[in-house]
């Protein structure tokens, strides 16, 4: 997928890119090659490829979601920027908190930042277990968005507890997800979530089945969750 077919693409699913949004997404993924030979960001740099699965898979929850109805989002486990920069370029008015337990990647999402010229995009070092325990960012969020961090039972203890009630959790998964969505019902009612609507689709290029799943978050997360940094990973709820 070259830059015309990427905004071909999104055109098609009604998103039309502004010459300063082009410009935006061909700026980060300069910056992401450039950053990548100091730190490990992905291992995908071949630029059709970057455009398809990073920065099209990125937006692909707009497609299901109406994000143009949010403002406070969060990405949790953000790394090197996705789905966060990519959904911040599309959605300018986004404020976008991304949170990441490895500095260097919160460094370079900073850079982004200022070389793209991204307003109101906050990148936030420290671990999901801890920062969710904050009043600051707990249950501080519309919309709490992640791409395929962990299994989705770990994952939403990670992510519900940013949400508000009566906002969202996307999760962006791979194939196959019946399995890993049976396991985290317990999970996702425990803390506070109701699974809304999984969305089943093909990445372009038969790059691979992708799929999202949007939670609705319907009551508090309990004051215990998220359990203590390492436990939702060591000690999964099931």
């Amino acid at each position: 997928m070259n830059k015309e077919q990427f905004a071909e693409a999104l055109f098609a699913r009604g998103i039309e890119l502004s010459e300063r949004q082009r410009e935006q997404f061909d700026g980060y993924y300069r910056l992401l090659v450039e950053w990548n030979e100091k730190m490990n960001l992905t291992a995908i740099t071949e630029e059709e490829q970057v455009y398809n699965k990073h920065f099209y898979d990125s937006i692909t929850p707009a497609f299901y979601f109406p994000f143009d109805q949010v403002e406070k989002v969060a990405d949790i486990g953000g790394g090197a920027g996705f789905p966060s920069i990519p959904l911040k370029i599309v959605f300018p008015h986004l404020h976008m908190t991304i949170i990441d337990s490895l500095n260097k990647r919160m460094n370079f999402l900073q850079h982004v930042a200022d070389e793209l010229g991204l307003e109101n995009l906050y990148p936030v070092h420290g671990r999901a277990e801890d920062r969710g325990q904050e009043p600051q960012y707990r249950q501080a969020f519309d919309l709490v968005v992640a791409r395929a961090v962990a299994r989705l039972n770990v994952l939403s203890e990670y992510c519900l507890p940013f949400a508000r009630v009566g906002g969202h959790f996307i999760a962006l998964k791979g194939a196959d997800i019946s399995p890993e969505l049976n396991e985290a019902k317990k999970a996702i009612k425990t803390l506070g979530g109701k699974t809304k609507q999984v969305e089943t689709f093909q990445l372009m290029e038969d790059a691979g089945e992708r799929n999202i799943v949007i939670m609705e978050k319907v009551e508090n997360t309990p004051k215990g969750y998220p359990r203590k940094a390492g436990t939702p990973a060591k000690k999964p709820l099931i």
